[in-house]
């Protein structure tokens, strides 16, 4: 955590120190969609969550065609299991189950702007990123189902460490000279796994009791994709002669 905040606090110094340079602050937060894939025999759903995250960007005020810019944000990463029962009558019940991370994530990139109008610009945008995860549901699932080690990700395979990219593109809509707003759609998908579960050999079987058998490796990555709508303060450098 001391690093993320330490390479936002290096960054917000960098962009001060650049001279013909000025600085948009950019509060954005909206809706994500958790993927993972865990297995060839195990399908999984998308988990329906949102994202908050606060950007530091340059901006030069004689040609604003390109920009770097460093981001810290929270995402709630993951997939989800649902199930549906149908019963005689007509009956229909829903179980929904979730697996959730919680993340926080350091995005450093850059960003290509071109015209759309008169004022506002349209863009792209990449770059690399670092998550930590603060806590996740995994330990709490499955606690009173005989199978769950079979099934479920254990706490202890988890890794809090993580890494991957992050590629998007939007819309900046300008309100005045110094407010604006700011609309997104991005996907991030890890290059490190979030669980990595080598094979577990000797467990006890559920299925057959007094018989031994091997939990399969699973390794969990995540992808997201994210919509995000923001809000842009610009922090404008003038130099008089």
């Amino acid at each position: 955590m001391m690093r993320i905040i330490g390479g936002i606090l290096l960054l917000t110094v960098i962009f001060g120190q650049v001279q013909a340079q000025s600085t948009a602050f950019v509060f954005q937060g909206g809706l994500s969609i958790g993927f993972q894939k865990w297995d060839n025999s195990f399908d999984r759903q998308p988990l329906y969550k949102y994202h908050a995250a606060l950007s530091i960007e340059s901006v030069n005020n004689d040609n604003d065609n390109a920009s770097i810019f460093a981001q810290l944000g929270y995402h709630v990463r993951g997939s989800a299991t649902r199930f549906r029962f149908f019963f005689q009558g007509g009956g229909i019940d829903q179980f929904s189950e979730e697996f959730q991370f919680h993340n926080i994530s350091l995005i450093l990139g850059g960003k290509q702007k071109f015209p759309l109008g008169e004022r506002s610009r349209y863009f792209y945008y990449g770059g690399v990123r670092g998550d930590y995860t603060l806590s996740t549901n995994i330990d709490a699932l499955g606690l009173s189902n005989p199978y769950a080690p079979l099934y479920y990700p254990q706490v202890g395979f988890m890794n809090r460490w993580i890494a991957g990219v992050s590629l998007g593109g939007g819309i900046e809509l300008p309100f005045s000279d110094l407010i604006g707003g700011q609309l997104m759609l991005s996907v991030h998908p890890d290059f490190l796994y979030q669980y990595n579960q080598p094979a577990i050999p000797n467990v006890i079987d559920p299925f057959n009791p007094g018989q031994n058998t091997t939990i399969q490796e699973r390794r969990i990555r995540n992808v997201t994709i994210e919509l995000s709508l923001g809000l842009r303060l610009l922090r404008k450098v003038v130099y008089e002669n």
